[in-house]
């Protein structure tokens, strides 16, 4: 279990000031200069000494991905995108970031941006979120008067501009280059990639997109050390990771833990443990609405980290812990899912677009019973014509939590085809 001393998230619940003034009482902005000071070398280099992994969902390194930029900055200017989309459903950590701790995105946001060369930043933030928006802005407001950010920031010789700029509310818009597209101000759907955006990205020019938890946690690794960072957790599992736990549970949280805790005690300590107690659970989405479902058996043992879960073939995605107990309608649970991933499809990719219709289609009337064995298997493999054939992860997102539940709870699906032919013979 995280100590106090290591939480980095030290206002999540907003129980302290979230402007400059607390902000800096808990640490923040503290030796910005010195750090900035050191170079963009050391700054890349205990990035990856750390071990931080993307928290948006994918996992890649974040120092890594800092290191594609180019060296030296010719004619294109450098730009780093914040991605605060945020819209996978049972996901609410980087709201709460920017709502009760926004100085620390600023102050990362900075640090970024020096690191990769780039003297302008956007955070392209979700548009419902209308607070977190305003506090962001605010936060970005007090920092530029205070000389933190702006010309010569912090008294470090460099330049910066950060900017919010408020989304229409499109999922879809979560993937990078869809979120260029749309920043751009063109429809939000995904460019083929190469060339990648450290290559051409916004406007065309080299660009970083990282997640507002990966930026955020930044200045507190190269304060505190790589060292220390990467003792929390498991090998290539490292830190602290921001968990949602929603659902059938007695207390739905958002709660910083070590990456790796099992899954149980995340749930039973910090969630108030199952509501009706551990064996009323059914099953649990351990990475948000995109991963695949995971049945009791495996929750009992398994650790949420990303390789744990992509061992039981889920994944820590976005670290949203959705807990559905036994009163819950699995099969309905996921065709609602299914539906909304049908909505939220930009349109771009035969599979994707044709696909997750279909693939609601036929959940909607096996929810129902109202289909033939055969269909599963048939649903199973328009998942798998749909899973990696598409420019983005939409399509895998809107297959695996289908596959998860043929897999685990293909006995229910029977079921209710077995009812619905039984109730329609004796009718006949």
């Amino acid at each position: 279990m995280l100590r106090d001393q290591d939480r980095i998230f030290t206002n999540l619940y907003g129980l302290g000031d979230w402007r400059l003034a607390g902000a800096r009482a808990r640490g923040d902005w503290d030796g910005t200069k010195e750090i900035l000071g050191k170079g963009r070398d050391w700054i890349i280099d205990q990035m990856k000494e750390s071990g931080l992994r993307g928290r948006g969902g994918a996992g890649f390194p974040t120092g890594v991905k800092w290191s594609f930029m180019p060296k030296e900055q010719g004619a294109r200017p450098h730009y780093l995108v914040i991605n605060a989309d945020e819209g996978e459903p049972g996901t609410c950590k980087d709201r709460e970031v920017m709502r009760f701790d926004p100085h620390k995105l600023v102050e990362g946001a900075l640090i970024a941006s020096f690191a990769i060369g780039a003297h302008a930043s956007y955070i392209y933030i979700r548009g419902e979120f209308v607070r977190e928006a305003q506090n962001l802005q605010a936060a970005i407001d007090e920092a530029r008067e205070a000389g933190l950010i702006g010309p010569n920031a912090c008294g470090s010789g460099w330049d910066f501009e950060l900017y919010v700029h408020r989304g229409a509310g499109a999922y879809v818009c979560g993937e990078e280059t869809a979120l260029i597209e749309s920043l751009e101000g063109k429809k939000g759907q995904p460019r083929l990639k190469p060339p990648f955006p450290a290559g051409m990205g916004l406007y065309g020019c080299p660009t970083t997109v990282n997640n507002v938890e990966s930026i955020a946690v930044a200045p507190t690794i190269l304060r505190r050390g790589a060292a220390w960072f990467a003792g929390l957790g498991r090998p290539r599992n490292v830190g602290t990771k921001i968990f949602c736990i929603s659902g059938h549970v007695n207390k739905p949280c958002n709660v910083e833990e070590e990456m790796g805790i099992p899954l149980k005690e995340l749930i039973e300590k910090h969630a108030g443990g199952v509501r009706g107690g551990w064996n009323n659970l059914l099953g649990v989405i351990p990475g948000g609405a995109s991963v695949p479902i995971l049945p009791r058996e495996i929750c009992d043992t398994v650790l949420m980290d990303f390789d744990s879960l992509r061992d039981v073939r889920s994944g820590l995605g976005t670290a949203g812990v959705m807990v559905m107990d036994k009163s819950t309608d699995v099969v309905r649970a996921i065709t609602r899912l299914a539906r909304f991933y049908k909505h939220e499809s930009c349109g771009q990719c035969t599979p994707c677009r044709e696909g997750t219709g279909w693939m609601w289609r036929i959940m909607e009337r096996i929810t129902v019973g109202n289909a033939t064995v055969e269909e599963i298997d048939m649903l199973e493999d328009v998942s798998k014509q749909i899973e990696g054939h598409t420019i983005c992860a939409l399509g895998d997102a809107a297959a695996w939590p289908i596959q998860g539940l043929i897999r685990h709870f293909r006995p229910e699906m029977e079921r209710r085809i077995e009812e619905y032919r039984s109730a329609r013979g004796r009718a006949a």
